[in-house]
């Protein structure tokens, strides 16, 4: 898998998690994977909030990187 970026975030005004990583599989799908503490991961997240996570994640990485694409020339 693909490591394409690690973040934090605020769940809840209550609950903050550190070191999330968004990954890309050799298939293209984007997971969401939580920081490991060893060889054990620190959360685990319902399938729907796994996925709106991923979708979310996705979004903002996906907008930096084009926001950032130098490889493009200015009209």
């Amino acid at each position: 898998m693909k490591l394409l970026a690690t973040f934090d975030l605020q769940l809840t005004g209550t609950v903050r998690l550190y070191g999330l990583r968004l990954l890309e599989t050799p298939d293209g799908r984007r997971i969401v994977y939580a920081a490991q503490a060893g060889s054990r991961r620190t959360a685990t997240f319902d399938p729907q909030l796994a996925e709106r996570i991923t979708k979310m994640t996705s979004i903002i990485y996906d907008g930096a990187t084009t926001a950032n694409d130098l490889s493009q020339s200015a009209a």
